[in-house]
C-alpha cells in the first residue's frame, strides 16, 4: 500500500511511502472498535464515589428508647436510613470500571481506526513537524498553512516545544506515538503524523 506525503516536492512525490496493507488497509470492524473504545473510556473513570451504609455510620449501637410503652414507633438504632444523620439505604461503594482488552483486540481496533482515517482522508503524513520555539502563534501558522485546525499531532517521541505551544488550544493536541490510543485517534477531525512516527506505529501494530 502506498501513502502520499502531504506537501511533498516533485522529487518526493515520485517515491510514495510504502506501508503494510495488513496495518493500513484493514477492513473496518465497528463492533471491535466500539468495544475497545468503550473499554478505554470506562478505564478512565475514577470509580471513587462512596457513601456510608447503616453499618458504617458511627454510633447507633444503643436502642433509642424501649420497645413498648412510649407511644412512639419502634426504633432499634438512631442510624437507621429513615433518621436524620443515618446511613444510606443503597450506599455507593468504590469500584473499578476497567474492562479486559487483550492485545489482539487492541491491535485489531487500532488497525481498523488508522485504516479508516486513511480511507476518509483524515490522516496527514509529513516528513517532519517541529517547532524551533514553543510559541502558540508559530504553531497556529504552521497548521493554517496545512489547512488544519481540529488536529492531533503524533510525533516519534515527546516534543516539549509542540506540547507547550499547543496546551492552550482545545482543538489541538500533541502525543508521542507510544502514548497514542484509540480514543485519541477518533477524537479529532484530522491526525497529523510524521514519517518516523508512522514507521513506529506500523511496527507496534504489526
Amino acid at each position: 500500500m502506498e501513502l502520499a506525503l502531504h506537501g511533498a516536492t516533485s522529487e518526493q512525490a515520485s517515491e510514495p511511502l510504502e506501508v503494510a496493507d495488513r496495518t493500513f488497509g484493514a477492513d473496518f470492524n465497528e463492533g471491535l472498535v466500539h468495544q475497545v473504545v468503550t473499554a478505554y473510556l470506562a478505564a478512565a473513570r475514577a470509580g471513587t464515589r462512596a457513601q456510608k451504609s447503616r453499618a458504617r455510620v458511627r454510633g447507633g449501637g444503643a436502642k433509642p428508647w424501649r420497645q413498648k410503652g412510649m407511644g412512639r414507633a419502634r426504633a432499634g438504632s438512631s442510624r437507621s436510613p429513615v433518621w436524620r444523620s443515618g446511613g444510606v439505604t443503597f450506599a455507593a461503594a468504590p469500584r473499578n470500571y476497567a474492562q479486559k482488552v487483550n492485545r489482539k483486540m487492541y491491535r485489531g481496533a487500532m488497525r481498523c481506526i488508522v485504516s479508516e482515517l486513511i480511507r476518509q482522508q483524515r490522516l496527514v503524513v509529513l516528513d517532519e513537524f517541529e517547532l524551533g520555539v514553543p510559541k502558540t502563534r508559530e504553531l497556529l501558522g504552521r497548521l493554517a498553512a496545512l489547512e488544519l485546525d481540529d488536529v492531533l499531532i503524533v510525533t516519534e517521541g515527546e516534543d516539549e516545544n509542540l506540547a507547550l505551544a499547543s496546551r492552550n488550544l482545545h482543538q489541538v493536541a500533541t502525543l508521542g506515538v507510544a502514548q497514542v490510543g484509540p480514543v485519541d485517534l477518533i477524537g479529532f477531525a484530522k491526525v497529523l503524523i510524521t514519517v518516523p512516527a508512522l514507521r513506529r506505529l506500523e511496527e507496534r501494530l504489526a
